[in-house]
């Protein structure tokens, strides 16, 4: 590539994490190098199976299993946060990855784990034909207007609602 763009994927409705995995699939296949780091996750979801079976897309999880309280994050998870966000600026800073994608990035932003300063920074110290994707809820308006391209889910109807459960292999 000769220029990488910056993507943020955000808004109350699902497929935020999905349409990630969407383009570093896409670009995986193309003979990229994709690497993702999952902020705020520990928990074994069905598709990192499925990445375990590629070459060329990696992956890495700085979370707990357990639910963070925004008004009193725990201390592990800030330092899990701020552990992945450092491998986020070394992988960055190293060239290795065609692709870089922060899953849950912006939650961690709006639950102060990780400083908007720092994420700014990062952006606009992006390497040049490095594409970045950020996602979760609650993008901050600087990080959507420092971003490229920009796409809000919006929830408009889904089994949730009716009190369907997530389902493994569908919704995580």
């Amino acid at each position: 590539m000769e220029k990488g763009y910056i993507h943020v994927y955000t808004g109350p409705g699902k497929g935020k994490t999905t349409a990630a995995l969407g383009l570093g699939l896409r670009a995986a296949g193309a003979g990229f190098k994709v690497h993702m780091i999952q902020f705020m996750k520990g928990r074994r979801y069905s598709e990192l199976d499925a990445l375990e079976k590629l070459q060329n897309f990696t992956f890495s999880q700085h979370g707990r299993d357990e639910f963070v309280s925004k008004e009193n994050p725990a201390q592990i998870d800030i330092d899990l946060a701020q552990e992945g966000f450092k491998h986020a600026k070394d992988i960055i800073k190293n060239g290795k990855y065609d692709m870089v994608i922060l899953d849950e990035l912006n939650v961690a932003v709006d639950y102060n784990l990780i400083s908007l300063e720092d994420v700014i920074k990062l952006m606009k110290d992006k390497p040049e034909k490095l594409e970045l994707v950020l996602t979760g809820r609650y993008a901050h308006p600087e990080i959507s207007m420092l971003a490229d391209v920009v796409t809000e889910m919006l929830e408009i109807k889904h089994p949730y609602q009716q009190g369907v459960i997530a389902r493994k292999g569908i919704d995580f």
